[in-house]
Protein backbone atom coordinates (compact mmCIF):
# COMPACT_ATOMS: atom_id res chain seq x y z
CA UNK A 1 0.00 0.00 0.00
CA UNK A 2 1.41 3.44 -1.14
CA UNK A 3 0.69 6.54 1.14
CA UNK A 4 1.17 9.03 -1.62
CA UNK A 5 2.61 10.44 -4.74
CA UNK A 6 6.29 12.47 -4.02
CA UNK A 7 4.65 16.27 -3.91
CA UNK A 8 8.11 17.73 -2.50
CA UNK A 9 10.80 16.37 -4.35
CA UNK A 10 14.13 15.93 -2.51
CA UNK A 11 16.06 19.25 -3.38
CA UNK A 12 12.73 21.32 -2.22
CA UNK A 13 12.78 19.19 0.89
CA UNK A 14 16.60 20.14 1.69
CA UNK A 15 16.05 23.94 0.64
CA UNK A 16 13.25 23.79 3.22
CA UNK A 17 15.73 22.80 5.68
CA UNK A 18 18.29 25.12 4.86
CA UNK A 19 15.50 27.85 5.34
CA UNK A 20 14.83 26.74 8.68
CA UNK A 21 11.27 26.06 8.11
CA UNK A 22 11.75 22.10 8.49
CA UNK A 23 13.72 19.57 10.66
CA UNK A 24 14.68 16.92 12.82
CA UNK A 25 13.02 17.03 16.11
CA UNK A 26 9.66 16.22 16.52
CA UNK A 27 6.75 17.00 18.73
CA UNK A 28 7.43 14.21 20.95
CA UNK A 29 11.52 14.98 20.77
CA UNK A 30 9.86 18.48 22.21
CA UNK A 31 7.45 17.15 24.97
CA UNK A 32 10.50 15.42 26.21
CA UNK A 33 12.58 19.00 26.25
CA UNK A 34 10.20 20.77 28.13
CA UNK A 35 9.67 17.58 30.82
CA UNK A 36 13.25 18.30 31.79
CA UNK A 37 12.94 21.96 31.25
CA UNK A 38 9.72 22.30 33.39
CA UNK A 39 8.78 19.19 34.46
CA UNK A 40 5.88 20.75 36.69
CA UNK A 41 4.34 22.94 34.42
CA UNK A 42 1.59 22.36 33.17
CA UNK A 43 1.05 20.86 29.44
CA UNK A 44 -2.86 20.90 29.79
CA UNK A 45 -4.66 23.06 32.30
CA UNK A 46 -7.95 22.41 33.49
CA UNK A 47 -9.97 19.92 35.24
CA UNK A 48 -7.87 16.92 33.99
CA UNK A 49 -4.57 18.68 34.49
CA UNK A 50 -0.94 17.03 32.76
CA UNK A 51 2.57 18.21 33.85
CA UNK A 52 5.05 17.95 31.22
CA UNK A 53 6.71 15.08 32.81
CA UNK A 54 3.64 13.30 33.02
CA UNK A 55 2.91 13.62 29.51
CA UNK A 56 6.08 12.39 28.61
CA UNK A 57 5.79 9.46 30.90
CA UNK A 58 2.33 8.34 30.17
CA UNK A 59 3.02 8.84 26.47
CA UNK A 60 5.95 6.34 26.57
CA UNK A 61 4.13 3.84 28.90
CA UNK A 62 1.17 3.78 26.02
CA UNK A 63 4.04 3.45 23.55
CA UNK A 64 5.59 0.78 24.93
CA UNK A 65 1.91 -1.30 25.47
CA UNK A 66 1.47 -0.94 21.76
CA UNK A 67 4.99 -2.50 20.83
CA UNK A 68 4.28 -5.41 23.51
CA UNK A 69 1.41 -5.86 21.58
CA UNK A 70 2.83 -6.55 18.56
CA UNK A 71 2.22 -3.27 16.48
CA UNK A 72 4.83 -3.20 14.19
CA UNK A 73 7.02 -0.13 12.89
CA UNK A 74 5.06 1.53 10.43
CA UNK A 75 1.65 -0.22 11.25
CA UNK A 76 -1.52 2.41 11.30
CA UNK A 77 -3.26 2.78 14.76
CA UNK A 78 -6.59 4.80 14.96
CA UNK A 79 -6.96 7.41 17.00
CA UNK A 80 -10.96 7.50 18.13
CA UNK A 81 -11.36 10.12 21.49
CA UNK A 82 -13.95 12.86 22.27
CA UNK A 83 -11.46 16.05 22.03
CA UNK A 84 -9.27 16.23 25.97
CA UNK A 85 -6.08 15.26 26.75
CA UNK A 86 -6.47 11.50 25.93
CA UNK A 87 -6.42 12.41 22.08
CA UNK A 88 -2.99 14.48 22.32
CA UNK A 89 -1.32 11.56 24.59
CA UNK A 90 -2.47 9.17 21.79
CA UNK A 91 -0.75 11.17 19.02
CA UNK A 92 2.28 11.23 21.37
CA UNK A 93 1.82 7.89 21.96
CA UNK A 94 1.49 6.38 18.65
CA UNK A 95 4.51 8.68 17.30
CA UNK A 96 6.91 7.33 19.51
CA UNK A 97 6.12 3.72 18.81
CA UNK A 98 7.47 4.49 15.16
CA UNK A 99 3.60 4.03 13.49
CA UNK A 100 0.99 6.31 11.94
CA UNK A 101 -1.97 7.60 13.42
CA UNK A 102 -5.19 7.57 11.87
CA UNK A 103 -7.57 10.72 12.85
CA UNK A 104 -10.56 9.81 13.42
CA UNK A 105 -13.11 12.80 14.52
CA UNK A 106 -15.28 12.98 17.83
CA UNK A 107 -18.12 12.76 16.36
CA UNK A 108 -17.91 10.51 13.22
CA UNK A 109 -20.42 7.46 12.81
CA UNK A 110 -20.15 3.66 12.44
CA UNK A 111 -20.31 4.19 8.47
CA UNK A 112 -17.43 6.83 8.43
CA UNK A 113 -15.36 4.98 10.94
CA UNK A 114 -15.65 1.36 9.14
CA UNK A 115 -15.17 3.60 5.70
CA UNK A 116 -11.77 5.22 7.43
CA UNK A 117 -10.94 1.67 8.82
CA UNK A 118 -11.10 -0.18 5.73
CA UNK A 119 -9.05 2.48 3.78
CA UNK A 120 -6.00 3.22 5.94
CA UNK A 121 -5.81 -0.51 6.77
CA UNK A 122 -5.48 0.17 10.49
CA UNK A 123 -4.37 -3.01 12.77
CA UNK A 124 -5.41 -1.27 16.02
CA UNK A 125 -8.51 1.20 17.61
CA UNK A 126 -7.16 3.60 20.41
CA UNK A 127 -10.36 4.47 22.19
CA UNK A 128 -11.89 5.78 25.15
CA UNK A 129 -14.18 3.23 27.29
CA UNK A 130 -17.25 5.28 26.38
CA UNK A 131 -16.82 4.50 22.73
CA UNK A 132 -15.29 0.71 23.21
CA UNK A 133 -18.75 -0.60 21.89
CA UNK A 134 -18.84 1.05 19.03
CA UNK A 135 -15.56 0.45 18.39
CA UNK A 136 -15.94 -2.96 18.46
CA UNK A 137 -19.05 -3.14 16.18
CA UNK A 138 -16.94 -1.07 13.80
CA UNK A 139 -14.26 -3.43 13.97
CA UNK A 140 -16.25 -6.22 13.33
CA UNK A 141 -17.65 -5.05 10.09
CA UNK A 142 -14.10 -4.29 8.99
CA UNK A 143 -13.36 -7.66 8.71
CA UNK A 144 -16.04 -10.09 9.47
CA UNK A 145 -14.42 -13.22 8.46
CA UNK A 146 -10.83 -12.47 9.08
CA UNK A 147 -8.49 -10.91 11.81
CA UNK A 148 -10.05 -7.48 13.02
CA UNK A 149 -8.21 -4.47 14.06
CA UNK A 150 -7.89 -4.35 17.90
CA UNK A 151 -9.43 -1.92 20.36
CA UNK A 152 -7.33 -0.93 22.99
CA UNK A 153 -9.25 1.14 25.88
CA UNK A 154 -7.95 3.89 28.14
CA UNK A 155 -10.02 5.67 30.71
CA UNK A 156 -8.54 7.04 34.18
CA UNK A 157 -6.79 10.00 34.44
CA UNK A 158 -5.00 11.68 31.67
CA UNK A 159 -1.95 12.02 33.72
CA UNK A 160 -2.04 8.22 33.69
CA UNK A 161 -4.56 6.68 31.88
CA UNK A 162 -5.04 2.78 32.26
CA UNK A 163 -4.62 0.64 28.75
CA UNK A 164 -7.11 -2.75 28.72
CA UNK A 165 -8.33 -5.21 25.66
CA UNK A 166 -11.71 -6.61 26.12
CA UNK A 167 -11.45 -4.87 29.58
CA UNK A 168 -8.32 -6.35 30.81
CA UNK A 169 -5.52 -4.18 31.60
CA UNK A 170 -2.85 -4.40 29.85
CA UNK A 171 0.86 -4.76 31.99
CA UNK A 172 3.34 -2.01 32.13
CA UNK A 173 5.12 -1.36 29.48
CA UNK A 174 8.63 -0.85 29.04
CA UNK A 175 10.47 1.82 27.17
CA UNK A 176 13.38 0.31 26.51
CA UNK A 177 10.93 -1.46 23.82
CA UNK A 178 10.60 2.46 22.28
CA UNK A 179 14.37 1.94 21.07
CA UNK A 180 15.12 2.85 17.47
CA UNK A 181 11.05 2.56 17.10
CA UNK A 182 10.83 7.00 16.40
CA UNK A 183 8.93 8.03 13.57
CA UNK A 184 10.65 10.89 12.09
CA UNK A 185 9.69 14.21 11.22
CA UNK A 186 9.95 13.29 7.58
CA UNK A 187 7.41 10.35 7.71
CA UNK A 188 3.81 9.49 7.52
CA UNK A 189 2.72 10.62 11.51
CA UNK A 190 -0.97 11.05 10.70
CA UNK A 191 -3.77 10.60 7.89
CA UNK A 192 -7.15 12.31 8.60
CA UNK A 193 -10.14 12.97 6.61
CA UNK A 194 -11.43 15.59 4.48
CA UNK A 195 -14.65 16.09 2.96
CA UNK A 196 -14.56 16.70 -1.15
CA UNK A 197 -17.58 16.85 -3.61
CA UNK A 198 -18.15 13.35 -4.28
CA UNK A 199 -18.10 10.10 -2.43
CA UNK A 200 -16.56 9.18 1.75
CA UNK A 201 -13.93 11.23 2.94
CA UNK A 202 -10.66 11.13 1.60
CA UNK A 203 -7.72 10.40 3.70
CA UNK A 204 -4.97 13.50 3.58
CA UNK A 205 -1.49 12.05 4.20
CA UNK A 206 0.72 14.39 6.54
CA UNK A 207 4.37 14.65 8.02
CA UNK A 208 5.27 16.51 10.87
CA UNK A 209 7.47 19.16 9.24
CA UNK A 210 5.06 20.57 7.24
CA UNK A 211 3.00 21.44 10.08
CA UNK A 212 6.17 22.48 12.09
CA UNK A 213 6.32 25.31 9.16
CA UNK A 214 2.72 26.50 9.70
CA UNK A 215 3.34 26.08 13.41
CA UNK A 216 6.02 28.81 12.95
CA UNK A 217 3.93 30.82 10.65
CA UNK A 218 1.22 31.26 13.54
CA UNK A 219 4.32 32.05 16.17
CA UNK A 220 5.45 34.64 13.84
CA UNK A 221 1.66 36.00 12.96
CA UNK A 222 0.68 36.08 16.03
CA UNK A 223 3.41 36.88 18.51
CA UNK A 224 3.03 33.81 20.49
CA UNK A 225 5.53 32.26 23.50
CA UNK A 226 5.47 29.77 26.24
CA UNK A 227 3.92 32.16 28.54
CA UNK A 228 0.64 31.88 26.56
CA UNK A 229 -1.97 29.93 27.15
CA UNK A 230 -3.96 28.61 24.43
CA UNK A 231 -7.86 27.46 24.71
CA UNK A 232 -8.04 24.81 21.20
CA UNK A 233 -11.91 24.67 20.20
CA UNK A 234 -11.34 22.93 17.27
CA UNK A 235 -11.35 18.87 17.31
CA UNK A 236 -7.32 17.94 16.62
CA UNK A 237 -7.62 15.00 14.41
CA UNK A 238 -8.93 17.78 11.71
CA UNK A 239 -6.51 20.49 10.13
CA UNK A 240 -7.28 23.81 11.59
CA UNK A 241 -7.16 21.90 15.64
CA UNK A 242 -4.31 19.90 14.95
CA UNK A 243 -1.86 23.00 14.79
CA UNK A 244 -4.00 24.68 17.00
CA UNK A 245 -3.86 22.00 20.33
CA UNK A 246 -1.97 19.65 19.18
CA UNK A 247 1.54 20.97 17.09
CA UNK A 248 1.97 24.92 18.35
CA UNK A 249 1.12 24.22 21.98
CA UNK A 250 3.58 21.12 22.51
CA UNK A 251 6.48 22.33 20.04
CA UNK A 252 6.15 25.46 21.89
CA UNK A 253 5.78 24.63 25.28
CA UNK A 254 2.63 26.17 25.73
CA UNK A 255 0.11 25.23 28.50
CA UNK A 256 -3.52 24.51 26.61
CA UNK A 257 -7.17 23.98 27.60
CA UNK A 258 -9.63 21.36 26.31
CA UNK A 259 -13.39 21.68 26.36
CA UNK A 260 -14.14 17.99 25.64
CA UNK A 261 -17.36 19.55 23.55
CA UNK A 262 -17.17 23.17 22.89
CA UNK A 263 -20.29 25.37 24.51
CA UNK A 264 -20.41 29.36 24.46
CA UNK A 265 -20.81 29.21 28.75
CA UNK A 266 -17.95 26.85 29.04
CA UNK A 267 -15.38 28.50 26.96
CA UNK A 268 -16.14 31.72 28.51
CA UNK A 269 -15.69 29.74 31.84
CA UNK A 270 -12.56 27.93 31.05
CA UNK A 271 -10.99 31.68 29.29
CA UNK A 272 -12.00 33.26 32.57
CA UNK A 273 -10.76 30.60 34.97
CA UNK A 274 -7.74 29.41 33.24
CA UNK A 275 -6.48 33.02 32.16
CA UNK A 276 -6.79 32.27 28.50
CA UNK A 277 -4.79 34.66 26.29
CA UNK A 278 -4.87 33.06 22.99
CA UNK A 279 -8.25 31.30 21.35
CA UNK A 280 -7.90 28.86 18.45
CA UNK A 281 -11.99 28.33 17.11
CA UNK A 282 -14.16 28.77 13.95
CA UNK A 283 -16.16 32.30 12.94
CA UNK A 284 -19.09 30.26 14.18
CA UNK A 285 -17.81 29.12 17.67
CA UNK A 286 -16.77 33.07 18.33
CA UNK A 287 -20.33 34.31 17.03
CA UNK A 288 -21.96 31.75 19.44
CA UNK A 289 -20.02 32.96 22.49
CA UNK A 290 -20.88 36.82 21.03
CA UNK A 291 -24.40 36.41 20.80
CA UNK A 292 -25.09 34.16 23.78
CA UNK A 293 -26.18 36.00 27.03
CA UNK A 294 -23.97 36.18 29.67
CA UNK A 295 -20.65 36.51 27.66
CA UNK A 296 -20.25 39.75 29.69
CA UNK A 297 -20.26 38.16 33.26
CA UNK A 298 -17.00 36.39 32.28
CA UNK A 299 -13.50 38.12 32.60
CA UNK A 300 -12.32 37.88 29.33
CA UNK A 301 -9.36 40.44 29.69
CA UNK A 302 -6.77 37.65 29.66
CA UNK A 303 -7.33 37.65 26.05
CA UNK A 304 -4.73 38.91 23.60
CA UNK A 305 -4.94 36.70 19.97
CA UNK A 306 -8.03 34.89 18.50
CA UNK A 307 -6.99 32.27 15.50
CA UNK A 308 -9.99 32.09 13.34
CA UNK A 309 -10.39 30.42 9.78
CA UNK A 310 -12.27 27.26 7.90
CA UNK A 311 -14.52 29.96 7.29
CA UNK A 312 -15.60 33.47 6.48
CA UNK A 313 -15.08 36.00 9.04
CA UNK A 314 -18.41 38.20 9.38
CA UNK A 315 -16.83 41.80 9.41
CA UNK A 316 -18.90 43.19 11.95
CA UNK A 317 -19.28 40.19 14.27
CA UNK A 318 -15.36 40.24 14.57
CA UNK A 319 -15.68 43.73 15.01
CA UNK A 320 -17.91 43.14 18.11
CA UNK A 321 -15.74 40.36 19.62
CA UNK A 322 -12.47 42.58 19.31
CA UNK A 323 -14.05 45.36 21.26
CA UNK A 324 -16.16 43.15 23.81
CA UNK A 325 -12.56 41.06 24.60
CA UNK A 326 -9.83 43.38 23.75
CA UNK A 327 -8.32 39.92 21.39
CA UNK A 328 -6.73 40.84 17.99
CA UNK A 329 -8.44 38.53 15.19
CA UNK A 330 -6.34 36.91 13.10
CA UNK A 331 -6.92 34.14 10.40
CA UNK A 332 -4.76 32.11 7.78
CA UNK A 333 -6.41 30.63 4.75
CA UNK A 334 -5.70 27.39 3.28
CA UNK A 335 -6.63 23.54 3.58
CA UNK A 336 -5.95 20.24 5.25
CA UNK A 337 -4.35 19.40 2.11
CA UNK A 338 -2.77 22.38 1.26
CA UNK A 339 -1.68 24.31 4.66
CA UNK A 340 -1.63 28.38 4.78
CA UNK A 341 -1.42 30.20 1.47
CA UNK A 342 -2.00 33.44 3.00
CA UNK A 343 -2.05 34.58 6.70
CA UNK A 344 -3.01 37.75 8.68
CA UNK A 345 -0.89 39.39 11.15
CA UNK A 346 -1.12 42.03 14.49
CA UNK A 347 0.25 44.66 12.17
CA UNK A 348 -2.23 44.32 9.68
CA UNK A 349 -5.56 47.22 9.99
CA UNK A 350 -8.83 45.90 11.01
CA UNK A 351 -9.72 46.07 7.49
CA UNK A 352 -7.34 43.94 5.92
CA UNK A 353 -7.35 41.54 8.88
CA UNK A 354 -11.05 41.19 8.60
CA UNK A 355 -12.05 41.63 5.26
CA UNK A 356 -9.29 39.64 3.29
CA UNK A 357 -7.70 36.67 4.10
CA UNK A 358 -3.97 38.48 4.87
CA UNK A 359 -1.18 38.66 2.15
CA UNK A 360 -0.02 35.67 -0.09
CA UNK A 361 2.81 33.68 1.93
CA UNK A 362 5.85 34.18 -0.23
CA UNK A 363 7.36 30.36 0.46
CA UNK A 364 3.86 29.08 -0.65
CA UNK A 365 4.82 30.43 -4.15
CA UNK A 366 0.71 30.95 -4.78
CA UNK A 367 -0.07 31.09 -8.44
CA UNK A 368 -3.92 31.32 -10.08
CA UNK A 369 -5.12 29.35 -12.33
CA UNK A 370 -8.26 29.06 -14.50
CA UNK A 371 -8.99 25.72 -16.38
CA UNK A 372 -5.29 24.70 -15.80
CA UNK A 373 -4.29 27.86 -17.82
CA UNK A 374 -1.69 30.49 -15.01
CA UNK A 375 -3.06 33.43 -15.12
CA UNK A 376 -1.66 34.52 -11.89
CA UNK A 377 -1.03 38.35 -13.80
CA UNK A 378 -4.96 38.51 -13.78
CA UNK A 379 -4.72 38.86 -10.02
CA UNK A 380 -8.31 36.34 -10.22
CA UNK A 381 -8.44 32.41 -10.03
CA UNK A 382 -8.29 29.00 -8.33
CA UNK A 383 -5.16 29.01 -6.20
CA UNK A 384 -2.52 26.88 -6.58
CA UNK A 385 0.53 26.27 -4.24
CA UNK A 386 3.57 24.60 -3.89
CA UNK A 387 5.87 24.73 -1.02
CA UNK A 388 7.02 23.13 2.78
CA UNK A 389 3.33 23.30 3.91
CA UNK A 390 1.83 21.14 1.85
CA UNK A 391 0.71 17.69 2.63
CA UNK A 392 2.00 14.47 0.88
CA UNK A 393 -2.01 14.20 -0.90
CA UNK A 394 -4.52 11.57 -0.98
CA UNK A 395 -3.40 8.09 0.14
CA UNK A 396 -3.78 5.38 -2.59
CA UNK A 397 -6.40 7.86 -4.58
CA UNK A 398 -5.19 8.55 -8.06
CA UNK A 399 -8.07 9.74 -9.22
CA UNK A 400 -8.55 12.22 -6.75
CA UNK A 401 -4.68 13.38 -6.09
CA UNK A 402 -5.20 14.24 -10.39
CA UNK A 403 -8.05 16.95 -9.20
CA UNK A 404 -5.95 17.83 -6.45
CA UNK A 405 -2.64 18.23 -8.23
CA UNK A 406 -1.56 19.98 -11.58
CA UNK A 407 0.47 18.17 -14.25
CA UNK A 408 3.38 20.03 -12.37
CA UNK A 409 2.92 20.08 -9.06
CA UNK A 410 0.64 23.20 -7.93
CA UNK A 411 -1.84 21.83 -5.27
CA UNK A 412 -4.99 23.72 -5.82
CA UNK A 413 -7.63 25.11 -3.39
CA UNK A 414 -11.87 24.77 -4.66
CA UNK A 415 -11.66 28.63 -4.39
CA UNK A 416 -11.63 31.54 -6.40
CA UNK A 417 -9.80 34.36 -5.04
CA UNK A 418 -8.86 37.69 -5.76
CA UNK A 419 -5.30 38.84 -4.92
CA UNK A 420 -4.86 42.75 -4.70
CA UNK A 421 -1.49 44.97 -5.57
CA UNK A 422 -0.66 44.67 -2.36
CA UNK A 423 -0.18 40.56 -1.95
CA UNK A 424 -3.32 40.60 0.17
CA UNK A 425 -5.89 37.59 -0.86
CA UNK A 426 -9.64 37.95 -0.71
CA UNK A 427 -11.86 34.33 -1.31
CA UNK A 428 -14.66 35.16 -3.91
CA UNK A 429 -16.14 32.20 -4.51
CA UNK A 430 -15.83 28.15 -4.67
CA UNK A 431 -15.60 25.81 -7.77
CA UNK A 432 -16.93 23.10 -5.66
CA UNK A 433 -19.94 22.05 -3.99
CA UNK A 434 -19.25 22.19 -0.46
CA UNK A 435 -21.42 23.03 2.44
CA UNK A 436 -18.86 24.79 5.07
CA UNK A 437 -21.21 24.51 7.79
CA UNK A 438 -19.16 26.20 11.22
CA UNK A 439 -15.82 25.52 9.47
CA UNK A 440 -16.07 22.22 8.58
CA UNK A 441 -16.51 20.89 5.10
CA UNK A 442 -19.54 19.05 4.34
CA UNK A 443 -19.95 17.47 0.68
CA UNK A 444 -23.07 17.88 -1.19
CA UNK A 445 -23.33 15.05 -2.70
CA UNK A 446 -22.53 12.75 0.00
CA UNK A 447 -25.30 13.66 2.16
CA UNK A 448 -27.44 13.57 -1.04
CA UNK A 449 -26.65 9.57 -1.54
CA UNK A 450 -27.75 9.07 2.13
CA UNK A 451 -30.99 11.07 2.09
CA UNK A 452 -31.68 8.93 -1.55
CA UNK A 453 -30.99 5.32 0.96
CA UNK A 454 -34.81 6.89 2.37
CA UNK A 455 -37.55 4.62 1.15
CA UNK A 456 -39.63 7.15 0.47
CA UNK A 457 -37.15 9.28 -1.91
CA UNK A 458 -37.16 9.27 -5.37
CA UNK A 459 -34.77 12.66 -5.81
CA UNK A 460 -33.21 14.20 -4.17
CA UNK A 461 -30.46 17.67 -3.92
CA UNK A 462 -28.71 19.18 -1.82
CA UNK A 463 -27.58 22.86 -0.79
CA UNK A 464 -26.29 25.55 0.91
CA UNK A 465 -28.56 27.10 3.37
CA UNK A 466 -27.29 30.73 4.49
CA UNK A 467 -26.94 30.71 8.47
CA UNK A 468 -26.41 33.55 10.62
CA UNK A 469 -24.18 31.24 13.32
CA UNK A 470 -22.77 28.27 11.49
CA UNK A 471 -22.56 30.30 8.12
CA UNK A 472 -24.28 27.34 5.90
CA UNK A 473 -25.98 24.71 7.12
CA UNK A 474 -27.41 21.51 4.67
CA UNK A 475 -30.86 21.88 3.13
CA UNK A 476 -31.91 18.88 1.31
CA UNK A 477 -34.91 19.37 -1.58
CA UNK A 478 -36.64 15.71 -2.22
CA UNK A 479 -39.40 14.32 -4.48
CA UNK A 480 -40.94 11.58 -3.00
CA UNK A 481 -42.13 8.44 -4.40
CA UNK A 482 -45.45 8.84 -6.01
CA UNK A 483 -48.43 9.13 -2.77
CA UNK A 484 -46.05 9.29 -0.21
CA UNK A 485 -45.04 11.39 2.54
CA UNK A 486 -41.90 12.68 4.52
CA UNK A 487 -40.76 14.41 7.78
CA UNK A 488 -37.19 15.89 8.74
CA UNK A 489 -37.47 13.62 12.01
CA UNK A 490 -38.30 10.57 10.15
CA UNK A 491 -35.58 11.14 7.63
CA UNK A 492 -32.69 12.28 10.41
CA UNK A 493 -34.12 8.62 12.11
CA UNK A 494 -33.55 6.93 9.43
CA UNK A 495 -29.64 8.03 8.49
CA UNK A 496 -28.56 8.08 12.27
CA UNK A 497 -29.78 4.33 12.43
CA UNK A 498 -27.47 3.69 8.85
CA UNK A 499 -23.99 5.15 10.91
CA UNK A 500 -24.55 8.39 8.94
CA UNK A 501 -22.06 11.09 10.77
CA UNK A 502 -24.25 13.80 12.51
CA UNK A 503 -21.99 16.52 10.50
CA UNK A 504 -23.95 15.10 7.52
CA UNK A 505 -27.06 15.03 8.40
CA UNK A 506 -29.66 17.60 6.59
CA UNK A 507 -30.89 20.36 8.95
CA UNK A 508 -33.78 21.33 6.81
CA UNK A 509 -36.13 19.47 4.38
CA UNK A 510 -38.31 20.81 1.44
CA UNK A 511 -40.54 18.38 -0.25
CA UNK A 512 -41.29 19.32 -3.74
CA UNK A 513 -43.44 18.40 -6.73
CA UNK A 514 -40.20 18.23 -8.83
CA UNK A 515 -36.87 19.65 -8.86
CA UNK A 516 -35.72 22.16 -11.46
CA UNK A 517 -33.55 21.70 -14.05
CA UNK A 518 -31.25 22.78 -16.37
CA UNK A 519 -31.00 22.81 -20.45
CA UNK A 520 -28.82 19.70 -19.81
CA UNK A 521 -31.04 18.26 -17.58
CA UNK A 522 -29.07 18.93 -14.63
CA UNK A 523 -30.75 19.83 -11.34
CA UNK A 524 -30.52 23.40 -11.17
CA UNK A 525 -28.81 23.87 -7.77
CA UNK A 526 -28.60 27.79 -8.48
CA UNK A 527 -32.68 28.12 -8.43
CA UNK A 528 -32.72 25.86 -5.18
CA UNK A 529 -30.13 28.21 -3.63
CA UNK A 530 -32.17 30.97 -4.68
CA UNK A 531 -35.37 29.47 -3.48
CA UNK A 532 -34.12 29.12 0.18
CA UNK A 533 -33.13 31.91 0.49
CA UNK A 534 -36.26 33.42 -0.52
CA UNK A 535 -38.12 31.40 1.72
CA UNK A 536 -35.30 32.38 4.67
CA UNK A 537 -36.16 36.21 4.20
CA UNK A 538 -39.86 35.43 4.60
CA UNK A 539 -39.68 33.57 7.45
CA UNK A 540 -37.51 36.08 9.15
CA UNK A 541 -39.71 38.97 7.86
CA UNK A 542 -42.60 37.15 9.21
CA UNK A 543 -41.18 36.01 12.50
CA UNK A 544 -39.26 38.77 13.00
CA UNK A 545 -36.70 39.21 16.16
CA UNK A 546 -38.21 35.99 17.38
CA UNK A 547 -37.07 33.86 13.99
CA UNK A 548 -35.99 30.29 14.55
CA UNK A 549 -33.49 28.08 12.86
CA UNK A 550 -35.79 25.55 11.46
CA UNK A 551 -33.89 21.76 12.06
CA UNK A 552 -31.35 22.93 13.98
CA UNK A 553 -29.42 20.26 15.49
Amino acid sequence: MTDAPPVVSAREADAHREAGWWADETIADAVDAHAEQQPERAAYQGPDPVTWTELADATRRLGAQLVDLGVEPGARVAVWFPDGPLVHLALLAVERAGCTAVGVGARSGRREVVHLLRRTGARVVLTDARRADDAQRAVGAVAPDGTPPLVVTLEGPAAAPRAAVGGERLPAGDATALAGRRTGADDVFLINTTSGTTGLPKCVVHTQNRWRYFHQKAVAHGALTSEDVVLAAVPAPFGFGLWTSHVTPLLLGAPTVLLERFTPEQAGAAIERERVTVLCCVSTQFIMMLTTPGLEDHDLSSLRVMFTGGEAVPYERARAFEEATGATILQFYGSNETGLLSGTTLDDPPDRRLRTAGRVVSEMQVRLFDDGEDVTASGRGQPGCRGPATSLGYLDDDEANAELLTDDGWMLMGDIVEVDEDGYLTVVGRTSDLIIRGGKNISAAQVEADVATHPEVAQVAVVAMPDPVFGERACAYVEVVAGASLELADLVRHLVASGVSKELLPERLVVVDELPRSSGAKVAKGELRADIRRRLEAEAAAQGPARTREGAR
